[in-house]
């Protein structure tokens, strides 16, 4: 079985809108889900949902386990480090970077584990991906940010040295499903320049403009998915 693991871009979805609910009980609090043929449907945020920065990952990805998901596709809205990566295209990630703040399964026990993405998972994500978007890139460098504000212009100046990307969820649910023994990938809409790459400043509404856009293409690449199955 696996899951799709959705965002801000999938409040909305239509995709997922008549399949069944069903409350996971976990250690970090109770998950709802909703349940196809072989597949899970988690909205991160929650109902009504939480700002990023108050995400229960721990349950989130905690649920997904007890259900019995070995595979999560991750849906995440992100904003461009890079010129290069114009709003509208679709990036699937092979690495992330978030040194102040982890999160963790681990707290009460020295367990240690080292983080690597799945490559061989996020490749057969890309290509699935690639048969509905020329706008898609395989690689790049997930930067987390905590939220719930964007970056500064002179914080995105920090960034650039370290990443492609910027969000806030994808470090915490990767590191928390790499503990799990989940496989991970994601795929990364970018839907804005961030704060300072190009000289026409930053707008809430540009943002949403890019994310309904890009929703249509994620929903095609999600239907494909579903019925292809990720065994």
């Amino acid at each position: 079985m696996f899951a799709i693991l959705g965002g801000t871009s999938l409040i909305d979805c239509r995709i997922f809108s008549g399949w069944p609910e069903e409350a996971v009980k976990t250690p970090f609090g109770t998950v709802t889900v909703k349940k196809g043929d072989g597949v899970v449907f988690l909205q991160r945020h929650g109902s009504p949902p939480l700002p990023p920065h108050r995400i229960r990952h721990q349950a989130n990805i905690a649920a997904l386990r007890e259900l019995g998901v070995n595979r999560i596709v991750a849906v995440n809205s992100v904003g461009s480090l890079r010129f290069s990566l114009e709003p509208g295209t679709l990036l699937v990630p092979d690495d992330f970077v978030s040194p102040w703040h982890i999160e963790t399964f681990f707290d009460d026990e020295m367990r240690f584990m080292i983080p690597v993405m799945d490559g061989d998972f996020a490749h057969e994500v890309f290509v699935a991906c690639r048969e509905h978007s020329m706008a898609v890139r395989m690689g790049g460098t997930y930067v987390q940010t905590i939220g719930p504000r964007l970056e500064t212009r002179a914080e995105i100046n920090i960034l650039k040295g370290y990443g492609d990307i910027v969000g806030m969820t994808l470090a915490s649910e990767a590191t928390l499903s790499m503990e799990m023994d989940l496989s991970y990938a994601s795929i990364c809409s970018i839907d804005n320049y961030c704060h300072g790459i190009v000289e026409v400043p930053l707008t809430m509404d540009e943002i949403l403009a890019n994310v309904s856009r890009n929703l249509t293409t994620i929903e095609i690449i999600l239907n494909a998915l579903i019925m292809r199955g990720l065994s």
